[in-house]
């Protein structure tokens, strides 16, 4: 089922007009760009990376393929999609924030990126490719950032070739036996550790109140599969507090 359209959005826990929330959600990441990479490390005791390898193994790609990381930020997934798809592959990074998007363009330059990189500022409600253009699109911890995710599901959906496959990477709903600890640490330590970090407690406080928000695993497998994709799947990660979703177009 659509999304049904409102008048106003969740920031958080907050109620803002649907047209206020991307200018929101960009501030908060102009705020925190320049520590983003560092606060990944120490909010999530360097396991971020181990959630990106997890995904990275499981996106099909094969030398010579097409691949898309929609908020792909400071270029983590980037840099493993373009090892996999070779030499004669291509990649593109695309964010909607100029500020994260310069960071990971950047950071993949001074590590030797190539001509098979392209970098776009794009927002993944409306991405400006053709239909049927990539073997695979990833999106890690950006989705419950959309305004509309169904137009973004969509969106993915449109660009991917018949059998292309979409990985979502974020957090979701952790097992009951986590969760009040998960829940402790979120509302509690996370803003601390955003103000002594990044210099920023209320960014960090919006992550946690924006993970409530986001839908949880099976709601977002639905939402995949009214977007058109098939054989959906996802795997529960760190006890929930991760989960990846995989479809594919048919």
């Amino acid at each position: 089922m659509a999304e049904q359209r409102r008048s106003t959005t969740d920031f958080g826990f907050q109620e803002v007009p649907v047209e206020e929330k991307a200018r929101r959600v960009r501030g908060v990441f102009d705020s925190v760009a320049e520590r983003y990479d560092l606060m990944n490390d120490l909010m999530s005791g360097g396991l971020h990376r181990v959630w990106k390898a997890f995904t990275l193994a499981r996106t099909g790609l094969r030398p010579g393929d097409r691949a898309l990381d929609l908020a792909g930020g400071t270029g983590d997934l980037t840099r493993g999609l373009l090892r996999q798809v070779g030499e004669q592959g291509e990649v593109v990074l695309s964010d909607i924030n100029a500020s994260m998007l310069s960071r990971g363009r950047d950071r993949l330059v001074d590590e030797g990126a190539d001509d098979r990189l392209s970098v776009v500022q794009a927002n993944a409600e409306v991405l400006p490719f053709p239909d049927r253009h990539f073997d695979c699109v990833t999106i890690a911890f950006g989705l419950r950032n959309v305004t509309h995710k169904d137009r973004a599901l969509a969106e993915m959906h449109r660009v991917l070739r018949p059998g292309g496959r979409l990985l979502v990477l974020e957090f979701s709903r952790p097992n009951d036996l986590i969760r009040p600890f998960y829940d402790l640490y979120s509302f509690q330590v996370l803003p601390r550790l955003g103000e002594w970090v990044a210099g920023d407690a209320d960014s960090y406080r919006y992550l946690a109140e924006s993970i409530r928000k986001h839908p949880d695993q099976a709601t977002l497998g639905a939402m995949m599969e009214t977007a058109g994709f098939a054989r959906v799947e996802w795997f529960n990660l760190t006890g929930g507090v991760v989960a990846l979703h995989r479809g594919y177009r048919a």
